[in-house]
């Protein structure tokens, strides 16, 4: 007899310049018989695509979406997804697209964008891509703590550039519902304080983080890459949210 696994599903998005393989030391950490992680590469980030650099959000979105409906998941069967960093664009606009479909998100040092908001509004019309800056200009950006030299090598080896009209790209969001679907916040690089107190003083970063119904917040201290610098805690936390919320 063939039984079928129950375990919940777990979407998992890397940022900037990363794919699926980012997570491969999360994956190692987190229990086939309790978590079902399925990591994807957004549209752009795919170093064997001939036309990456012209991937948008809507396609980034799309992608996600697609994901999902392969996994099995549907209204009845909601994912988790978790974002890390610059996937909060187009998982948000997921969540805006299909709330239904989210059981709960886990924002890793990341969270949610709010209505016309790009990463890169201004990037000129010529500029392709952005790739990954060097290490100096790196740590102006995000806070590389606990990051070997060895995992700062892989990550440039491995790094490719973000697609230009996807970081030029304002999010257009109609649906509130997005708001009700579960949040937890793994915050790293800023304590889950720190997001709180900048949330209810209307910091445009994390104004929409007010706007949740459902949040909550576990700190883990480290860099903004904790799926390299402490890859067990962040599969225990990733673990606990999916378990808890999806009994």
């Amino acid at each position: 007899m063939t039984h079928r696994n129950t375990a919940p599903t777990l979407i998992l998005v890397a940022g900037h310049w990363l794919g699926s393989w980012a997570w491969a030391d999360v994956i190692l950490n987190l229990p086939t018989e309790r978590v079902r992680a399925l990591p994807l590469t957004l549209p752009g980030l795919d170093p064997t695509d001939p036309d990456r650099a012209t991937r948008d959000l809507d396609d980034q979105a799309a992608a996600i979406l697609d994901h999902i409906s392969g996994a099995g998941g549907s209204a009845e069967s909601p994912v988790f997804i978790a974002a890390h960093s610059g996937a909060n664009a187009p998982v948000t606009l997921v969540l805006d697209r299909a709330p239904e479909l989210v059981a709960g998100v886990v924002w890793v040092d990341s969270g949610p964008i709010g209505h016309d908001s790009a990463f890169a509004p201004d990037l000129p019309a010529e500029v392709a891509e952005l790739p990954l800056p060097p290490v100096e200009e790196l740590t102006q950006q995000a806070s590389l703590d606990g990051l070997s030299a060895e995992a700062l090598d892989r990550f440039r080896a491995r790094a490719v550039p973000q697609p230009g009209p996807a970081v030029r790209q304002r999010a257009r969001l109609t649906n509130p519902a997005r708001r009700a679907v579960p949040a937890t916040f793994v915050c790293c690089s800023i304590s889950g304080d720190q997001i709180r107190e900048l949330a209810a003083a209307g910091h445009p970063m994390f104004a929409e983080v007010a706007e949740l119904k459902h949040p909550t917040f576990v700190d883990l201290p480290t860099g903004h890459w904790p799926m390299w610098s402490r890859p067990r805690e962040l599969a225990a936390a990733i673990e606990q949210t999916v378990r808890g919320k999806s009994h």
